[in-house]
């Protein structure tokens, strides 16, 4: 990643419980390998052979968008974009109690397709 920012530096200013909640995804998908992560200018990107989630910190809430190649109807997903062949999720949380198994499963579709 061309960045010299650090997952802190998209952190700082932000409220504890999205520093809590983003620990809380992290601890669900780091055993997920092949697998790299890495900060940009504003977002934290996870990584197998393409990009897979990418994580944004906001004022209030956490982004994450996953990619998949259909569109998934769940109630967790808050937007959903169609690129080409694929399809982008949105999923926005704002504490760690929100990373749940059922979350954590629709990140996983994510990461087994791409």
């Amino acid at each position: 990643m061309c960045s010299t920012k650090t997952i802190d530096d998209l952190f700082e200013g932000k409220p504890e419980n999205l520093v809590l909640a983003f620990d809380q995804v992290l601890i669900g998908v780091i055993d997920w390998q092949p697998s790299t992560v890495g900060a940009s200018t504003n977002t934290i990107v996870f990584t197998k052979e393409k990009a897979w989630l990418i994580v944004r910190p906001m004022t209030k809430q956490i982004d994450l968008k996953f990619y998949y190649p259909s569109k998934i109807d769940n109630p967790l997903v808050k937007k959903t974009t169609h690129y080409g062949n694929k399809f982008a999720h949105h999923v926005r949380i704002s504490d760690e109690s929100e990373v749940t198994n059922e979350l954590l499963d629709l990140l996983r579709m994510g990461y087994d397709a791409y």
